[in-house]
């Protein structure tokens, strides 16, 4: 797909780290941008730096998300590029003992319905809504009307000790992909997924320097943390070469997860 100023793009999760660099990329490339997130006042510094539209969006809602993807069309039309990277999880081991009671506790269903409804129901809802709409779209060359790039995690294929929750949420973000591709072949919009490694975020950054320190030297090559511009590219490589379709990438540095 080229991407010009013909091009409408929602990116979720787009007021910071990965979402960010994406919509800066995108707009960059020519595409007009929504963001769709939370956080309305980083939202809007980041609309308003890429010259794009910010909608206040919950991703775990139905109706906001549906509210968000009319006012996004209403602006700048249907979309043919969606880039999922918002999500909400929560931490737990599957049994983890407790010091004070002598006994094992183990982390709710609540909690892992939680990150499952945050990370892999969510993933599923934006981006069947978004194929919903560019279904409708005239088709470009080869017959191409969309293409949605889901975020998984390198912790989907090798999650650590307490990531019960978020790696088998992320492995079911990997499971949507093949299946959804073949679902939406006819209607020619592709389907991949990305699995960064360690990356540079806001929130990652907020750990002390000497674990920082200590997740890069665990990196085989190149030895740092990775860059939110590097996942930026490989969505916008995505966008373009239309012979991607039904993948799970690692963007990596080689890194395998020890168990802790």
């Amino acid at each position: 797909m080229k991407i010009d100023n013909t091009i409408a793009a929602v990116v979720t999760g787009g007021a910071s780290g990965l979402g960010r660099a994406s919509a800066i990329a995108l707009a960059a490339a020519g595409a007009k941008v929504a963001i769709f997130d939370v956080n309305a006042a980083a939202g809007e510094k980041v609309a308003a730096e890429v010259g794009g539209l910010f909608c206040k969006v919950d991703i775990t809602s139905e109706e906001s998300a549906v509210a968000g993807f009319e006012r996004a069309r209403s602006a700048h039309g249907q979309e043919r590029v969606l880039v999922h990277c918002a999500m909400t999880s929560r931490r737990g081991k599957t049994l983890s003992f407790d010091k004070e009671t002598r006994g094992y506790k183990r982390t709710s269903t609540e909690d892992y319905a939680y990150g499952v409804n945050g990370i892999l129901v969510a993933s599923y809802r934006m981006a069947s809504l978004s194929a919903l709409g560019m279904a409708g779209l005239a088709p470009l060359e080869d017959g191409e009307r969309g293409v949605i790039t889901l975020t998984a995690s390198v912790a989907a294929q090798d999650a650590q000790i307490g990531q019960v929750i978020y790696g088998s949420a992320k492995a079911g973000v990997n499971g949507l992909v093949l299946p959804m591709a073949r679902d939406l072949m006819d209607v020619g919009i592709r389907v991949n997924s990305i699995m960064p490694g360690i990356f540079a975020t806001p929130l990652m950054l907020g750990a002390p320097q000497n674990v920082l320190d200590s997740l890069a030297a665990s990196v085989p090559f190149p030895k740092r943390l990775g860059k939110p511009e590097e996942f930026a590219s490989l969505v916008l490589e995505l966008t373009r070469n239309t012979y991607f379709n039904g993948q799970c990438l690692r963007l990596d540095g080689a890194i395998r997860m020890a168990p802790r």
